[in-house]
């Protein structure tokens, strides 16, 4: 393990930034690190499982220490689940954003503005995407720890729609448009998995909460031609 990785760890903000704001040399190489341990991960586990696959299989892999994995990931699940370095970071701005949000937007359309750089982010990695959601299907293990983590993001949105629409946190309602949207995003993941990845995933995930803002109302479907 290099002194760099020992110093710098996985914090989102520990690394120094060079005079004009971009990422210094330890910072970028902290970044890369972070990707190949996640895709390398990703990869083991899509071949052999999450049972059989250990931290020392993937820090051999890819090319460092246990004790740097461990610098980046407190367990091996995370290595799947947490697949950008910045993930910390955008989670602790997400409320942030959420308010930041043009104010002519609905509150689920905020939430949805709020996510959109992380949600273009399969479409960029897709064929990452769509392994790692193959693996979380198959795995319950991952599928329980994805939720446990999610818990964070739920306190988060909910207090910054209670401040964007002026209600108590514990209104219903605030929750309410958590769930909905997170609803209106798993089936559009769903949609976009199903379509191999196709189709932006932000595109469906437009459309969806466009139809729960209008009411859900019925999809006009095209007709098929009738057969000669």
């Amino acid at each position: 393990m290099t002194t760099d990785e020992q110093a710098y760890g996985s914090g989102p903000d520990r690394a120094p930034r060079g005079p004009d704001g971009a990422p210094g040399l330890r910072e970028r190489k902290r970044r890369r690190t972070h990707r190949l341990l996640a895709t390398t991960a990703l990869r083991l586990v899509a071949e052999y499982g999450l049972d059989r696959v250990t931290v020392e299989h993937i820090s051999e892999a890819a090319g460092v220490s246990a004790r740097t994995f461990f610098n980046y990931f407190a367990v091996k699940e995370d290595a799947l689940l947490v697949a950008y370095p910045d993930d910390e970071r955008r989670i602790a701005t997400l409320a942030d954003r959420i308010e930041a949000a043009p104010a002519g937007l609905s509150p689920a359309a905020a939430v949805v503005h709020a996510w959109r750089e992380d949600l273009a982010r399969f479409d960029t990695d897709r064929d990452e995407w769509l392994t790692r959601l193959s693996v979380v299907a198959e795995t319950p293990a991952l599928t329980a720890r994805m939720t446990r983590m999610f818990a964070d993001e739920k306190v988060l949105t909910v207090g910054a729609l209670a401040r964007r629409t002026g209600l108590s946190a514990d209104d219903p309602y605030v929750a309410l448009v958590f769930h909905v949207v997170g609803g209106a995003v798993e089936a559009s993941m769903d949609h976009w998995y199903r379509l191999g990845g196709t189709t932006p995933l932000v595109t469906l995930i437009d459309a969806a909460v466009s139809a729960v803002d209008g009411g859900l109302p019925l999809p006009v479907r095209t007709a098929a031609p009738a057969a000669d």
